[in-house]
C-alpha cells in the first residue's frame, strides 16, 4: 500500500530538493480510479538526469500521460543538470521513504548505483531508461535505445557521405569525468560504424589518433565533453577548432551539443563541407535535419520507454510477469531508426519528413 507523506515531510523533501537542485512533481491518481479490478493502488518515481534537455522533458511527459492511464500516483523527480548524482541519489531515499513500488531512472553515474541497491533491498523495482548502468544488474531491468548501434548507423552514414575522402574528426563526448555507458557505446559505436579499430570498447579515446577508416584515413583531432547541452557543444567544439582548423566531421552525444557545435562552425566560418551526426531524433533535431544543421541522427523513443516502464511497475506490483531483455542484449531494447535527407548506400534511414511524424515516438 502507498504510504501517503504527511505535509511536514513534504515540506522537508521540497526543502531536500531545493538544497540538491533536484526538481520535484507529483501527479497521477492515488485513488486507483484507472486501475482494473482488484489492483492495488500503485506509486512510482521516475529520476531523470535532469528537466531541461527536450529528450527527458518528453520522458517525463510520457510517464504522466501513462500513469493517469494506468491510474498510477507517479513523482517525477531530475538532477539539476547532467551528472547531479547527488541530487538523484536523494530522490531515490525519497521513494524508499514513501514505499514507492518501483522507481524509473536514466542514472546520471555509477555514484547512484549503492542507493539503487538500497532500494531493491527496500522491496523496490528498480527500471533504468535510456542510460543502463554500469554493470546491468545494477538495476532490474532498462528499457532504452541501443546506443551502440544508436552510434554505429550515423558513423555508416558518416562513412559512407565522405566518399573516401580522409575525416578529419572531432567528437563532442558526454563528459570526460565519468564512465557512463549511453557516453561510451555511442562513441565507440560511431568509430565502429566508421571502420575505425576501438581499443577498448567501454572507455572513450583510446584509439588509435590516426589511421584508416572504411573509405580512407582519418585523424582524431579531439575528444572533448559536452556535458549533453548546446553550450558545451559549442565550447567544445570551439577547442576543437583550435587544435585543429580543418575538422570536417562532428560527432556529437546529442542534438543540442549539436546545434552549439554547429553555432561554433558559424562563427568560425567553418560549415561548409563539416558532417555534423547526433543522437536523439526529437522534434527540434529532426528539424535541425531538415534545415541542415545535422547531417543525420539516430532517433530514439523515449516515450515508449516511460510507458513500457510505468505499465511495468504498476503489472509487478500486481502480481503480474515481469519484464524480459530482449533476446542477445543485457536490456530491452525500445528501437532505434536513422533519419537524414541524404540517403547511404547499405544504409537504412528515413526521411526528416518521416522522421517528423514518430519525433520521440
Amino acid at each position: 500500500m502507498i504510504q501517503h507523506i504527511g505535509r511536514r515531510r513534504a515540506a522537508l523533501l521540497v526543502a531536500a530538493a531545493a538544497a540538491t537542485g533536484m526538481v520535484v512533481s507529483g501527479c497521477g491518481d492515488s485513488s486507483g480510479d484507472g486501475a482494473g479490478d482488484g489492483d492495488k493502488s500503485v506509486a512510482v518515481s521516475l529520476i531523470t538526469k535532469n528537466s531541461t534537455n527536450p529528450f527527458f522533458v518528453t520522458m517525463q511527459q510520457g510517464a504522466k500521460k501513462a500513469a493517469e492511464a494506468e491510474g498510477v500516483k507517479l513523482t517525477v523527480a531530475a538532477g539539476k543538470e547532467d551528472g547531479d548524482e547527488a541530487g538523484q541519489v536523494q530522490a531515490i531515499e525519497d521513494a524508499i521513504a514513501r514505499g514507492d513500488a518501483g522507481i524509473l531512472i536514466t542514472p546520471n553515474g555509477p555514484g547512484v548505483n549503492p542507493a539503487i541497491k538500497k532500494a531493491r533491498d527496500a522491496g523496490l523495482y528498480v527500471i533504468a531508461l535510456d542510460t543502463p548502468p554500469d554493470p546491468a544488474n545494477t538495476v532490474d531491468i532498462t528499457f532504452a535505445t541501443d546506443n551502440f548501434k544508436a552510434g554505429e548507423l550515423i558513423g555508416k552514414w558518416t562513412a559512407t557521405q565522405l566518399a573516401g575522402k580522409p575525416a578529419t574528426i572531432a567528437l563532442l563526448d558526454l563528459f570526460n569525468d565519468k564512465v557512463v555507458s549511453v557516453d561510451y557505446n555511442r562513441d565507440q559505436g560511431f568509430l565502429t560504424g566508421m571502420g575505425i579499430d576501438t581499443a577498448d570498447k567501454k572507455k572513450n579515446g583510446d584509439e588509435a589518433k590516426t589511421g584508416s577508416y572504411s573509405g580512407g584515413s582519418y585523424t582524431i583531432a579531439c575528444n572533448e565533453p559536452t556535458n549533453g547541452a548546446e553550450d558545451g557543444g559549442r565550447t567544445a567544439m570551439e577547442n576543437c577548432l583550435t587544435k585543429n582548423p580543418d575538422i570536417n566531421v562532428v560527432y556529437t552525444i546529442n542534438e543540442p551539443a549539436a546545434v552549439g557545435a554547429h553555432k561554433a562552425l558559424q562563427a568560425a566560418g567553418k560549415t561548409q563541407g563539416v558532417l555534423v551526426v547526433s543522437v536523439d531524433g526529437g522534434c527540434d533535431g529532426v528539424r535541425q535535419v531538415k534545415d541542415g544543421v545535422i547531417g543525420a541522427t539516430s532517433q530514439q523513443y523515449p516515450l515508449k520507454m516511460a510507458e513500457l516502464g510505468v505499465q511495468a511497475i504498476k503489472k509487478i506490483a500486481n502480481d503480474g510477469e515481469k519484464p524480459k531483455v530482449s533476446e542477445g542484449l543485457d536490456f530491452f531494447d525500445t528501437g532505434v531508426t536513422l533519419v537524414s535527407d541524404k540517403a547511404a548506400t547499405g544504409v537504412e534511414s528515413i526521411t526528416s519528413a518521416d522522421g517528423a511524424q514518430r519525433c520521440w515516438g
